[in-house]
Order: C-alpha cells, then sequence, then structure tokens
C-alpha cells in the first residue's frame, strides 16, 4: 500500500519538475525575438531603423520583428529629426496598433517622443528639481516655456517678483512679447496627461515663500499709485485684489461710487481689475485698494442742478431717531434731521412721516466734502424763504416771457396758469443760479445746524 503510494508520489513529482523545466510559448517568443504577437498599443520600444524611403520608416524592433511608420505618422516626425535620421540608428517608437488590416505593426515617433516627454515630467514634478527652459511664446495669462517636445504654461500669478515687477503694457503683446526668447529657470508643479496641461512655476524656482513676496510688493508700493490686479476672493465687507504676489483689501465702500450690497454684484473671481493704493500699513502688513478712486465721482455732476435754498421733491427711504432719508432725482440722498421735521417737537420722525412718502423739501446746506444733503420739511414754506422763492419765481416767469411767439402759436397753446405763492410744488426742480441772490439771515437755522 505504502509502496503504491510512494510511486504515485514519485510519478507526480516527475510530471511537475518536467512542466517546470518545459518552457511556455510566452517564454519561447520571447528568447527569440519573436514577441511581435505580444505588443500592445501604448508601448514604447527601443528599436533601429532598417530603411528609410519616401513616406515610409522602416523600424526593426526585434530580430525578426519590423514596424512600419508612414501616413499620418510620417508627416508628423518633426523634420529636424528626420533630416538627421539615419539607417542603423536606435530611436524610441510608440506602438500605435500591432497588426492593422494589412498585417503590418504600426510605429510612431512622434508619440514616442511626446510619450517620453510626459514621463520626464512626472519625474521632475516628483523630485521637485529645477529645469532652465526657453519662453517660446505667450497668451493673455502668461508665458509659454518649452520643456523638450511639449510647451509648458507659466501663469503671471506663478512669475517671480522680479518679473512681475518689471511688467509694463497694456496688452500681452506689450507685457510678454519682449520677454519670447529668453531663458528661464522653472519647476513644474502640474502633469495632467489626459488635458495635455504642463503647468510650471518660476516664483517655485526661485525659492520665494508667500510672506517674501508680500514684503516685497508692501516695500516697493507707494500710496496714491495705480496698479493692476486679480481678484482672488470676495467677502461681504469687500473684494482681496492681488498685485503681483500680494493680496489688499478693496472695501465694500470703495467699490463703487454707487450703493451695493455685496462685491459680488461688480466683481468676480478671476476679474482683472485697476486699483488705487490708498493706504499701506507695514507693520500689519495691510494693503488698502480703491477701485471707484481711479473713477470720476458722479456725485459732483449730480448736484450741480441742486442749491442750498431750493425747493425738491424727495421720496422717504428710511427713518431712523434721529431724522428721515430722503431719495433726490439723479439718485442723491438726503437727510431730515428730526429737528427739520416740524415746528413742534416730536419723538420719533414716524410721528411726520412714513417711508414712501413723497413730499417738497428744502435744501439748507450742501457738503460736496462729505457728500451731504441737508433738507427740511418744516422750511418749506417758511416766511425766510418768502422773498427767495419769489424771486425765483420771477426769474422763472422773465424767462419764459422773453420767448416770442407767433400768432397761430398763441392759439393753439393753452394759456400759461401763473403760478402762486401758496404753491410751493411748483418749484421742486428749480436751478436758477442762486449766488447773486441776497439770502436772508435766520437765527433759527443756526439753532438746528
Amino acid at each position: 500500500m505504502d509502496q503504491n503510494n510512494n510511486n504515485q508520489d514519485n510519478g507526480e513529482s516527475v510530471e511537475k519538475d518536467q512542466n517546470e523545466k518545459q518552457p511556455n510559448m510566452e517564454s519561447l517568443l520571447n528568447e527569440s525575438d519573436l514577441g511581435i504577437n505580444l505588443l500592445k498599443s501604448g508601448d514604447i520600444k527601443h528599436g533601429t531603423i532598417a530603411s528609410i524611403s519616401p513616406g515610409q520608416i522602416l523600424v526593426s524592433v526585434g530580430a525578426k520583428s519590423e514596424g512600419i511608420i508612414n501616413g499620418h505618422e510620417f508627416e508628423a516626425v518633426p523634420p529636424e529629426d528626420f533630416a538627421a535620421m539615419q539607417v542603423g540608428q536606435d530611436i524610441l517608437v510608440y506602438v500605435v496598433t500591432p497588426e492593422d488590416q494589412n498585417g503590418n505593426l504600426v510605429l510612431s515617433y512622434a508619440r514616442a517622443l511626446e510619450e517620453s516627454t510626459w514621463l520626464e515630467a512626472e519625474k521632475y514634478l516628483a523630485s521637485k528639481e529645477t529645469y532652465k527652459g526657453q519662453v517660446v511664446g505667450y497668451n493673455k495669462g502668461g508665458l509659454l516655456v518649452a520643456f523638450s517636445k511639449l510647451r509648458g504654461f507659466i501663469p503671471a500669478s506663478q512669475f517671480s517678483f522680479s518679473r512681475r515687477a518689471a511688467i509694463s503694457g497694456d496688452s500681452p503683446e506689450q507685457s510678454f512679447g519682449p520677454m519670447v526668447g529668453q531663458e528661464i529657470n522653472v519647476c513644474i508643479i502640474e502633469v495632467d496627461r489626459e488635458r495635455r496641461r504642463l503647468i510650471v512655476s518660476e516664483r517655485a524656482a526661485s525659492n520665494e515663500t508667500r510672506e517674501s513676496i508680500r514684503d516685497k510688493v508692501i516695500d516697493s508700493l507707494e500710496e496714491g499709485e495705480e496698479r493692476t490686479g486679480t481678484v482672488t476672493s470676495l467677502a461681504d465687507f469687500g473684494a482681496f485684489v492681488n498685485i503681483n504676489g500680494a493680496d489688499g483689501l478693496v472695501h465694500l465702500s470703495e467699490i463703487s461710487w454707487d450703493r451695493i450690497r455685496h462685491p459680488g454684484d461688480v466683481l468676480k473671481v478671476g476679474q482683472q481689475v485697476n486699483v488705487k493704493v490708498i493706504s499701506i500699513d507695514k507693520e500689519s502688513k495691510r494693503i488698502g485698494l480703491s477701485i471707484r478712486a481711479r473713477q470720476s465721482d458722479p456725485w459732483y455732476e449730480n448736484i450741480k442742478s441742486f442749491k442750498v435754498g431750493q425747493l425738491v421733491e424727495g421720496k422717504i427711504t428710511r427713518l431712523t431717531k434721529f431724522g428721515a432719508f430722503a431719495k433726490l432725482e439723479n439718485d442723491l440722498e438726503g437727510l431730515i434731521h428730526i429737528s427739520e421735521l416740524s415746528e413742534k417737537h416730536i419723538d420719533h420722525p414716524k410721528e411726520a412721516l412714513h417711508e414712501g412718502d413723497i413730499v417738497t423739501l428744502r435744501i439748507i446746506k450742501i457738503e460736496p466734502e462729505s457728500h451731504r444733503i441737508g433738507l427740511s420739511l418744516r422750511r418749506v414754506e417758511s416766511q425766510q424763504y418768502t422773498d427767495l422763492d419769489m424771486k425765483i419765481l420771477q426769474k422763472e416767469l422773465e424767462s419764459g416771457e422773453t420767448t416770442e411767439k407767433t400768432s397761430e402759436e398763441e392759439k393753439s397753446e393753452p394759456k400759461k396758469k401763473t403760478r402762486k405763492k401758496s404753491e410751493p410744488s411748483d418749484l421742486k426742480t428749480e436751478t436758477t443760479d442762486l449766488s447773486n441772490i441776497e439770502k436772508p439771515a435766520d437765527s433759527a437755522e443756526k439753532k438746528t445746524d
């Protein structure tokens, strides 16, 4: 029984040894360089040029394996590389297809170069090694730098501080054009083969930190100068704008002369804006910027149609414990102090007005520096301004009487109604120049102001 088992075991071991010693087909093909059928699309192989003829290159990738570079792949061979090719030269090739409809192994030289360059780029990305490349072009966002057969992109945000500080011009041609042909040290910071995206950085290669860049920018800035920056983030209180690598704050009140509720109403992240430096705090390393400071203040233009003493129409927009705000023409807003609401004492403006009310008001103060307009409700029919109102009305009537009309026009037009002193609302948008009209003294105004 034991003898039979031993014989059986010996037989199995002998058969196992024979199977282990017997080479399989794959190993035979590999040893004899007949592994053409084992090639896969996308493989990169070393080959030797067997022949060069018009429109075709024959490449040997094994003792008995030859592939062809023809058609589109032949046209894709860089002219300078093709001119230097010789029979017997070793080259890298990319397997397009192991066997086409004619049974040919189709190879590509250009794809092999590109694929090997991507592999090289991934090595540089992993090692964070710096390399020197040449600027070969630009677009509106930055520079294009050669990396073997690929082109890497340097966003303007990845320029070194010295390069950003030296940029001048209003267009990419003026800003980046002079840099074409220059050599530049860069690091690869992103590799994405699927999107054919290769991002490089000069800033990373120069070992500049965010803090050191900010310090250099702050030292280079001066209050009052104008710069171009990029909006990097938005908050309820304002927008952050990057200038050459350092962020400055544009407060909500400095974004526009118009009232806005949120920076996102007029700005978006990534937008380029022109700003004015209004403050620099080197101790706290803060930069204050303004967008509206570069624009003309529309308030001064809008206020030209208003004069102190003039009657205007306003819409009540807000009530506060100290007074009421009224919106006038040209989107101007004035304040009716609580003491100017009524001849009687009131504890809150709601006792005299409501939001949305449209009322006739008197302009009693204009302060251009602070953009303030003082209004009064109680002085609309004030005796103090009686003579002033009559003189304005008289000037308006006189200017109207100087217009000559034909008898036919007089017949076709209705007779003009004479305004009465008791109709102050008719004077609501008077624009007559009051500079030559003597304003009567008012002791009550001094008290209330």
